[in-house]
Parts: structure tokens; sequence; C-alpha cells
């Protein structure tokens, strides 16, 4: 058995309690241990990824109990791939908190690694049930880390956290009952397996359980509408949380894309294409909500955690397409996002230090210390976010396009993509300007934040010109990926095959 696949899981839990239990050797040593378990993740999500590479299927059968009865780890090209775009996240992320932010609150670091567990594991695992379990990890470390630093925002922002999250953990709840009752299985695979033969009388207890997951995963995604608490929250909390933040939403389309193309997927049975005529109107709705929410921001910090709802409703309108070409543009686009979302966050965090209580306000003139560095690395963002040539964003953008040119709603998708790029690209110049060029007020500067925080912000938003120019690689890859999914087979047969190794069982009495 692949060891390496439950080592994402493994290390933070790990470093986690080990964390707990140096409590009090100070944050030098909670620093260094947070580090090398950061660190060892992207070493272990990269080796991950280049096994998975060939198109192989990895399941770790944990405790050696086989499928459905065990619980199972799966390592495919789409979790691997999701898994080092979270590692590099964190690792950048953390790399910032370092610098000071850490020190803002108790247990920083825990809650940190708790973060990266629940990601790890919703990535990995191989059926509903643990789904929810790590959705309920990162409800718990998310509300924490919202709340790290303290304040009035914060708390009001992690309370609307709690209350909608624990709504949606409820209707996760229902919705697995409703299917477990309907198939007495919650494993993926099995579960792909069962529904193309369910009765008439399963049919309506799957479809109510893929509807109300379809709830629950648009509650995580930040969808229209169920998406409004998540400006105010990102918003509100520390830098270094928001980074780490920027892949959240990914975690609910992820669990749309896998829940719907394995278990609902267009040879479902009588539950084939159950979410199709919901995907594509809710992110086109979504996009809409968002760019106005970019227009209408005053605050920097307001305007970018629209912009990550921008970009997952972009990723479920491009989902709603269905086809490969749009499934591997999608992760493109993710790759992308998620980097420049989380490196503007922190820089965000560097233009609020340095402009002292103008903050990160649109409507205050007040000059930065840094304002080339800083405005360079705006610009960077600026355009990899806007989808602007030459770097990733760009390509991201027009291969949806691509992608969307023979579709039905062709005419809806080029209007959302081309017209919300057009209103971003307005809202970011003209805060861009507020920021870097109406700057007559030189009195409160502030002193520039130390190298590590700039080094962290730039490797984040670099990411975008890395994949331009590794573009051709990364765009095979994720077409590759894109392929295996559309492959159910595969993946029921290397789940199911059941290559763990149970022991007989002992006979009363005799031998």
């Amino acid at each position: 058995m692949n060891h390496l696949v439950v080592l994402p899981v493994l290390i933070p839990l790990l470093a986690g309690a080990l964390l707990l239990l140096t409590g009090r050797a100070g944050k030098t040593v909670e620093r260094s241990i947070g580090l090398l378990a950061t660190t060892a993740m992207l070493v272990t999500a990269l080796a991950l990824l280049s096994q998975v590479s060939a198109g192989e299927l990895i399941v770790y059968y944990s405790g050696n109990w086989p499928a459905p009865y065990g619980i199972v780890l799966v390592a495919d090209r789409l979790s691997a791939l999701m898994l080092s775009l979270a590692a590099l996240l964190a690792l950048a992320s953390l790399l910032y908190a370092i610098s000071g932010e850490d020190r803002l609150g108790p247990r920083f670091h825990v809650l940190f690694q708790m973060q990266l567990l629940g990601i790890n594991g919703a990535f990995l695992t191989g059926d509903l049930f643990n789904l929810f379990v790590f959705f309920e990890i990162l409800l718990i470390a998310s509300y924490a880390l919202q709340l790290h630093g303290g304040g009035r925002a914060r708390v009001r922002a992690a309370l609307h956290i709690v209350v909608l999250n624990l709504l949606g953990s409820a209707i996760f709840l229902i919705a697995v009952g409703a299917i477990y009752a309907a198939t007495g299985t919650l494993n993926l695979a099995d579960l792909a397996a069962k529904v193309t033969t369910a009765s008439t009388a399963q049919t309506g207890l799957l479809r109510a359980g893929g509807l109300l997951l379809l709830v629950v995963f648009a509650l995580k995604a930040a969808l229209v509408p169920l998406g409004f608490w998540l400006p105010p929250a990102y918003a509100a909390a520390n830098a270094a949380a928001a980074a780490l933040f920027a892949i959240m939403t990914k975690v609910g389309v992820y669990a749309i894309l896998r829940v719907h193309g394995l278990v609902f997927g267009p040879d479902a049975g009588a539950t084939a294409s159950l979410l199709s005529p919901w995907l594509l109107p809710i992110g086109l709705l979504t996009v809409l909500v968002a760019t106005l929410g970019v227009l209408a921001s005053r605050d920097l910090r307001r305007l970018l955690a629209h912009l990550v709802v921008l970009s997952a409703g972009t990723l479920v309108l491009t989902l709603g397409l269905e086809s490969e070409a749009a499934t591997s543009a999608a992760l493109y686009y993710a790759l992308n996002s998620t980097l420049v979302g989380g490196g503007l966050f922190l820089l965000a965090d560097l233009i609020a230090r340095e402009r002292g209580a103008a903050r990160t306000r649109l409507d205050c003139e007040q000059a930065v210390a840094r304002p080339a560095l800083l405005g360079t690395l705006f610009f960077l963002g600026a355009i990899g976010v806007a989808g602007l040539p030459p770097l990733a964003g760009f390509a991201a953008k027009l291969y949806i396009l691509q992608s969307a040119y023979l579709h039905t709603a062709a005419s809806w998708v080029f209007s959302a993509i081309l017209l919300s790029g057009l209103l971003v690209i307005v809202a970011l110049s003209r805060a861009g300007s507020a920021l870097f060029w109406r700057t007559g007020d030189t009195d409160g500067l502030r002193t520039p934040a130390g190298l590590l925080p700039a080094a962290a912000t730039t490797l984040l938003l670099s990411g975008t010109a890395a994949l331009m120019l590794g573009g051709g690689a990364v765009t095979a890859f994720t077409q590759a990926t894109a392929a295996q999914l559309a492959d159910r087979t595969a993946y029921i047969d290397a789940v199911m095959s059941n290559q763990a190794v149970v022991p007989p069982p002992q006979r009363k009495g005799g031998s």
C-alpha cells in the first residue's frame, strides 16, 4: 500500500498535536514546526503529483479495510493538483504570518495546521461522510482563524460563518442520510456504481440528496444566493488567513466537480446530469453579483473578497458547459485565480501597514512608503486577475471562451466573461489610482514591513507569470486531468478492486 497518500492528512494532524504540546516553548519553536510541516506537505504533494501524472489512481485503505466498508483516500490527478496548490498557498501565507501576524492571538499555528488538515482531507477523501467530517474541521479552524487578532468586525464575520455553516452542516447530514437510505453506501465509487441501477423508489431520495448536496457545496463556494457572508468575512480577516481562505471556495467547487462528475454524471441512470441544469445559471448570477460588488467596493480588501466570489462563479459557469475542454479550462483558471487572489490579500495588508490610519480605504488620499515596489506588485496582480495579456489570467479566460464557443449558451458565457473582465479592469484601475497616484498626504507614512512579507507576496503573485511561461505543460496536465475525470469506470474499478488485505475470520473452537 502506498502510504504517501495519507501523509497530507497525517502531517498537519501530527504537527497540530505537537504544537499543542509545545505551546509554551516560544514563537521560534512554533514557527519552526509550522514551517517544517508545511514544507513537508508541499514536498509530499509534489511527489504525489509526480506519481499520478501518468494516470495512476492511488487508493489508500485506512486500517487495511476494503471498500466500501473501510475509509479510503484516493489520489488522482485532480486531488494531487489541488493538494499542491493548497500547500504552495499555505507556505507563502505562513511565511507572511511569521513576520508578526502570528503574535496577534494564541494558537495561530495550531489552527493553521488544522485548516490544512481539513483542506487536504477534503481533496483526498473517497466517501461523502468523511467529506462532511473534513468540512467540519474546516469550519472550526476557519472560525478561529477569522477571530485571530480580535476586533468587532472579525467577531461579527466569524459569527456569520458559524451560523451559516452550521446550517450547511445540518443540510449536509440530511443529504447524506437520504443518499445512504437509498443506496446503503456513502463510498463515492460504490455510490457511483449503484446509482446506475437505482429503482424508482430510490431515485427520489437520490435526487433529493444530490440537490441538497449542491446547496451545501454552493454555500462553501460562496455562490449566489448563498455567498453574501464571504465579502465581509474575508475583508475583516488577518492577511495570512485571508490568503489561505482564497482556496476555501475552490474546495466547494472541487466537491461539486467530484460529486457531479462521478456520482451524478451522464451515465448515472435516472439521476444522470442531476446538477447540470443548475450550474450554468448559478455561475452566471454569481459572476453578475460579484462584478457589481467589485464596482461598488470602496475598500481594497472588500474588492478582493468580491473577486474571490467572482472567480468561484466563473469556475462553476465553466463547469456548467460540461465538456472535457471546459473542465481543463476551469482547472487552469483555478490555479491562476487562487495564487493571484492569495497574493493580493497579502499585498493589501502591506499597503495597509504603510498607509497608517487610511489602511486600504480607496476614498482616502494617503501615500505608501514603497510606491514602486507595491505598485509593481499591484499592477502584476491586477493584470493576472483581470485577464489581460500577457499573463496567465488572459490565457485562462481565452481557454474558457474557446471551450464555450460551440455551446448553446455561448453568447451568455462570452458576455459574462468579457463584461466582467472589463468592469474588473475599471475597478482595479480606480483602486490603483487611489492607492498609488492620488496620494497627496505623506504625513501618516508607516515603516515598511520587512523583506519576508514582500517575498511571500511576490511568490504568489509571480505564479500568474509562471503559469503563462509553463502554459503548455500545465494545460497538457489539466487536459489529462479532465479526461481522467470523465472516465468514471477507472475510478470505480481502482477503489473497488479491494487491494486491501483483510485477515480471514477466526473459527470458533477449532483450527
